[in-house]
């Protein structure tokens, strides 16, 4: 009886150990199992194109939770094949080892609130985390992705669906770290007349995110200065306050509540520029 006892025990203590393993990832335990593909994709003209460039604060790196998998029939992404699917976080796939969630599920939820109700919204993913805005300028393979040619091979895939309408771009920790620091501004400049290019408009909506305010590094405040003259010389580009935002416990990241204000914000942000 006491071995019966003692055999049930060790079973059962299995079990719990099994199916305890299968969620000691937390970063990826919630991360969707299936794709949606999209039945009938909209007309181009009914099909709006946001992308999503920069570094790690783009990609995402917040926690995926269950709300941020709840699909909406209006929202899309691409995959990691090229293909248009319903949009589900984590939108970016580059970094598989560290991706979690951005703020594109959010913009878009967010948008399709104030756009008339025909239209949709494809949100193309192109960030990847640590690269600096030399390396995008220079297409230089970073992470295992050559940084412009996939926002270009991407973008135009985009456009194969719908309509360009807007870049969201979120970087400049790298920067924060080099001696070229003091010339974000030109950089920034340059690489969005390259962005415009790709997508063939040069009044393309660009919609900036600020760094955060909890590091401790002086230069992410430059950064921020950097960022806010370049807009006040650009009347198609617009920037978002992240001052009020919080980390996820790294000094680096924004934390999953803040990648979803984020989105909400940059939307905001957009609409503003589109009166």
């Amino acid at each position: 009886m006491i071995y019966k006892i003692f055999h049930l025990t060790i079973v059962l203590f299995s079990m719990l150990s099994i199916g305890y393993g299968q969620h000691t990832n937390e970063r990826t335990q919630f991360f969707p199992k299936v794709e949606l593909t999209v039945d009938n994709i909209p007309v181009k003209d009914n099909l709006w194109v946001f992308i999503l460039a920069g570094q790690s604060n783009m990609a995402g790196r917040g926690l995926v939770e269950p709300q941020d998998t709840v699909p909406n029939n209006r929202v899309y992404t691409l995959n990691e094949r090229g293909n248009i699917i319903v949009a589900k976080e984590p939108l970016h796939f580059y970094e598989p080892t560290m991706a979690g969630l951005d703020s594109g599920l959010s913009f878009g939820k967010t948008l399709i609130k104030h756009i008339p109700d025909s239209i949709s919204v494809l949100m193309v993913p192109t960030a990847v985390g640590g690269s600096s805005i030399s390396q995008w300028l220079n297409d230089s393979i970073h992470r295992e992705v050559k940084l412009f040619s996939n926002f270009k091979r991407m973008a135009e895939l985009g456009m194969q669906y719908g309509t360009v309408k807007g870049i969201l771009w979120h970087q400049g920790e790298s920067d924060a770290k080099t001696k070229d620091a003091p010339l974000y501004q030109s950089k920034l400049s340059e690489l969005f007349y390259q962005f415009r290019k790709v997508v063939g408009n040069q009044e393309t909506t660009i919609v900036v995110g600020q760094l955060g305010s909890y590091s401790t590094n002086p230069l992410w405040s430059k950064i921020n200065d950097h960022i806010k003259y370049y807009v006040s010389t650009d009347p198609n580009a617009g920037t978002i306050n992240t001052q009020d935002l919080n980390e996820k416990g790294d000094k680096v990241h924004f934390d999953s509540q803040a990648q979803r204000i984020l989105g909400v914000r940059y939307a905001n942000e957009f609409l503003k520029l589109q009166h």
